[in-house]
């Protein structure tokens, strides 16, 4: 997976922004200022179910606990040409889900009412 193509699919996401509260890396991915996503290249963290994360650690190399984040709801990807980018691009999809589910009533009404 090349690194702009990553970002585009980050930032499509909606209400999706690229933060950079820690320097000029990493970058931070945030739907409604929660973050669903950090980027480092080569490596990317995101959220993941807690079985789900473990059973992926399991199949790929690529995929370990997330670099300083929770163990156990974080995994860090590393671009190894291991794992397929339509996976990559299912995590980002299941790690931004997570993150909106976990989101207020009104944070999700405000976030749908967003163009």
């Amino acid at each position: 997976m090349e690194l702009e193509p990553l970002r585009h699919y980050l930032l499509q996401k909606k209400g999706s922004i690229e933060y950079y509260p820690f320097g000029p890396e990493p970058a931070v991915f945030k739907v409604m200022d929660k973050m669903f996503a950090l980027l480092s290249w080569p490596t990317l963290s995101l959220k993941c179910d807690p079985d789900f994360a473990l059973a992926l650690r399991d199949k790929y190399k690529a995929v370990q606990p997330g670099y300083h984040l929770s163990k156990k709801h974080w995994n860090t990807i590393t671009f190894d040409d291991t794992m397929p980018d339509n996976e990559i691009l299912g995590l980002i999809d299941i790690s931004y889900n997570l993150v909106v589910k976990g989101l207020t009533k009104v944070e999700r009404q405000r976030l749908n009412s967003e163009t």
